[in-house]
């Protein structure tokens, strides 16, 4: 029996009279490939903002692995582990490749300054091995040629890598991805599907990604959630979602159902 990782219950986020999302409910089971998906305008990147913590809810809960999360601020929210990407992606372009990804790393040597007087050693040992891991997520993701480079001479396909390299390092357990197919080549695409399959086989960790390649919605997940004008208008397996009459006059159309 599976598990609910993500709970979002009667969420309403509202800017002036516009209700972005209308009392939004689903949940996403430990372990799975999660897609939501829906029309441009159906709320999807602002309730992405509100699980995540850069949008407060109005109403309703969000629960994370059993605790709520809607009124954590993000960095909170990140640390319990849960973590984004974003649509586009955010790489600090002065700093390396390699720089980029050890910010994200969890309980960096260089936080506390009593830790790095009167336990050098200790200190040390974790920077090495911080350095490992991001060696072995930027060889995961070939751009190990590329570390000792500016963030800001990345393709913007490369800069999806980045930014989906610097979330594993903060060692998530559900991660949100923002549109990861947009602006991405074919092959970078293609590379970055292999990767969340592999990771989901092999570590079991969680993914909920926002989608509009429906080739690689219907390939990737084992759930849809279908929103349109703020409201979740259903879930199901990417083949009951296919012929889900509501989807197919909210989003697919007619012919691409068929």
């Amino acid at each position: 029996m599976s598990t609910a990782i993500l709970e979002v219950q009667d969420v309403v986020r509202r800017f002036g009279g516009l209700r972005a999302v209308d009392e939004a409910s689903f949940h996403v089971d430990e372990g799975s490939i999660t897609a939501l998906i829906g029309p441009n305008g159906a709320g999807k990147s602002t309730l992405f903002n509100v699980i995540s913590g850069f949008l407060s809810a109005e109403r309703g809960t969000v629960q994370f692995e059993g605790r709520r999360i809607d009124r954590a601020p993000a960095h909170r929210i990140a640390q319990r582990g849960l973590v984004r990407t974003f649509q586009v992606p955010r790489a600090l372009t002065r700093m390396s490749v390699l720089d980029n990804v050890l910010l994200a790393a969890t309980r960096h040597p260089g936080e506390r300054l009593n830790e790095l007087v009167l336990h050098p050693g200790r200190a040390r040992s974790r920077e090495r091995r911080a350095r490992e891991r991001a060696a072995e997520l930027l060889a995961l993701f070939r751009l190990d040629t590329h570390a000792g480079e500016y963030a800001g001479v990345l393709s913007g396909g490369q800069r999806k890598l980045l930014d989906f390299a610097r979330v594993l390092m903060a060692e998530p357990r559900l991660v949100l991805l923002d549109e990861p197919m947009a602006g991405v080549n074919p092959a970078l695409g293609r590379q970055l599907v292999e990767h969340v399959l592999r990771l989901r086989t092999e570590t079991g960790m969680t993914f909920l990604f926002v989608e509009h390649d429906l080739d690689i919605v219907m390939e990737a997940s084992d759930r849809v959630i279908v929103m349109n004008e703020g409201h979740v208008i259903a879930t199901g397996t990417p083949a009951e979602i296919r012929g889900d009459q509501r989807v197919v006059d909210a989003y697919l159309g007619t012919a691409r159902a068929t």
